[in-house]
């Protein structure tokens, strides 16, 4: 018995965990994997920010995991004395965020916030488990069975309040939550770029990252993987159409659609290699890494042929290990046969990392999830909320003054271009400005189900924009608004429904969120 359930051990069900248990509340958190963190962690997925995330654009304990990752590599690495005194240290200087690290040691610090409330037994963590079954009572959730993926023991967990932080939103059909998939139909959304009919089934591409150096003079050739023929030879089948084969340096560039060339060099650390690079070997004592390391998240390897829910678990399983085969064939690719920038092919130094991520095969311990199960909220946040040129047109106001639509519930706020990666229902990229942005309490509502709540990329988002919505400092500021709202609701003995509808109540939550230090809504900012 517990205040709160948390499962899935994600950004967001950790930052949910910290702030019940920092709230007091007794707490019990599963996880499918081994290592809490989620997009952090087993997915190996460098944060995705906003470009004002070192001052502002998330909440203080995001800014504070920040900060302590950085601090981390000061106190246990041999940083060269410049590196050391950079403020805003990026250990692997790579250019998708400002802070590309290594997986394990936002690991380290995540059980470093933890450690004392596990200590305490405010926090119990169960690694390894998987939620099973549910039991409920008219709208409310009673209990959640989960099975250990070790010894197949079974658990029924039971509380007042459940969290689902699971990355396809496994809750959702295991409560009998109303919820959605894929993308919707324009008629239900009025979204400029949804489609005319509704398709369930069409959903981001998943990607099973990996990590690899580079290690001049080196031969570290995998052996061929199975797959590699098929995938050397694939061309995507997507609207508008992809340059050729998926394999190649030439892309669909997100924003235009037309073909990008990007010329990658691991020993010259040019683009892609540098893309999500996590250690810059220039920046520790000379030694301490034989070559750069590089996390692999590239449109290579998006995996397009099918997706991990409303599937059966065997079909769910094939996709999975076919993902890997993509993955490992891209490597076995620009080990042997990528075109070189000085006219010869591959690169045989390149070297698979799995100690970096943890595991046997040297790929991810959980496919990184861009799109999941998402409920049937209150309230859903759609396209015009957030989409600069519809704001732009609605208001008449010119870009250095348009806002996004302002949410009287706010619960925290966002930023990120609306970024879908191509789909399995053959969409190409839909890349578009957005505005900063809030999270209203409403899309963190069932329209039915009184106490379950969303904290990963379930919340009441559509399938565009649940493409600015479902980055790493948004999704620990939906668990921190959650964690905070069940110690709330149990204070003052309400549902989380009557805190959005009724005034008073609300005001007095966020003034508890701001006290927390989760802001509410944007200074002025200019959108990119």
């Amino acid at each position: 018995m517990a205040d709160v359930v948390i499962i899935g051990g994600g950004t967001g069900g950790c930052a949910a965990a910290l702030a019940a248990a920092r709230h007091g509340l007794r707490v019990i958190m599963t996880e499918e994997t081994d290592w809490i963190g989620g997009q952090f962690t087993a997915q190996a997925v460098p944060p995705d920010e906003n470009p004002w995330i070192e001052t502002f654009g998330g909440t203080r304990t995001y800014l504070d995991l920040r900060h302590r990752i950085r601090e981390y590599y000061r106190r246990n690495y041999p940083l060269t004395p410049a590196a050391r005194a950079t403020p805003h240290l990026n250990p692997g200087n790579g250019w998708v965020s400002r802070l590309c690290h290594e997986p394990r040691v936002a690991l380290a610090v995540l059980h470093e916030l933890l450690a004392p409330y596990v200590a305490g037994q405010r926090v119990v963590i169960l690694l390894r488990h998987k939620a099973v079954s549910a039991a409920t009572s008219g709208d409310q959730v009673e209990a959640v069975q989960v099975r250990s993926l070790e010894s197949g023991n079974e658990l029924v967990l039971r509380a007042p309040f459940f969290a689902d932080a699971t990355e396809l939103g496994d809750l959702l059909p295991l409560t009998q939550t109303e919820y959605v998939t894929g993308a919707e139909a324009q008629k239900d959304t009025g979204e400029p770029h949804a489609k005319p009919e509704a398709q369930p089934l069409n959903m981001q591409a998943f990607t099973c990252c990996f990590a690899m150096d580079y290690v001049k003079g080196e031969d570290h050739t995998l052996e061929k993987p199975r797959e590699y023929d098929f995938w050397r030879d694939y061309v995507p089948e997507i609207r508008p159409p992809w340059p050729g084969k998926l394999l190649a340096w030439e892309y669909a560039d997100a924003v235009t659609l037309k073909p990008r060339k990007l010329d990658t060099d691991p020993e010259a650390g040019l683009g892609l290699w540098s893309y999500r690079r996590i250690a810059d070997k220039s920046l520790f004592v000379l030694g301490t890494y034989l070559g750069d390391i590089s996390l692999v998240n590239w449109p290579q390897n998006d995996y397009l042929l099918g997706n991990l829910c409303e599937v059966s678990d065997e079909e769910a399983a094939k996709h999975v290990e076919r993902a890997k085969q993509l993955s490992l064939s891209l490597l076995y690719w620009l080990q042997t046969e990528a075109p070189r920038p000085d006219g010869g092919v591959g690169w045989k130094g390149l070297r698979l990392r799995p100690d970096i991520v943890g595991t046997e095969d040297g790929l991810a311990k959980y496919p990184y999830i861009r799109e999941s199960r998402r409920i049937r909220a209150e309230f859903t946040v759609v396209e015009q909320h957030v989409s600069t040129e519809f704001r732009m047109q609605e208001t008449g106001a010119m870009r250095d003054e348009v806002k996004a639509a302002e949410f009287k519930d706010s619960v925290g706020i966002g930023s990120y271009r609306i970024d879908l990666h191509p789909s399995t229902g053959g969409d190409n990229s839909i890349d578009i400005s957005s505005l900063p942005y809030q999270i209203p309490l409403g899309a963190l509502i069932p329209q039915r189900v009184e106490n379950l709540l969303p904290v990963c990329k379930n919340l009441g988002v559509t399938h565009i924009t649940n493409g600015c919505y479902r980055l790493h400092p948004v999704e620990w500021n939906l668990g921190e608004a959650v964690g905070a709202l069940v110690r709330f609701c149990q204070t003052k003995k309400c549902a989380p429904r009557q805190v959005r509808n009724t005034a008073a109540l609300l005001g007095e939550f966020q003034n508890l969120l701001t006290r927390d230090g989760v802001p509410l809504a944007w200074p002025k900012v200019t959108p990119r």
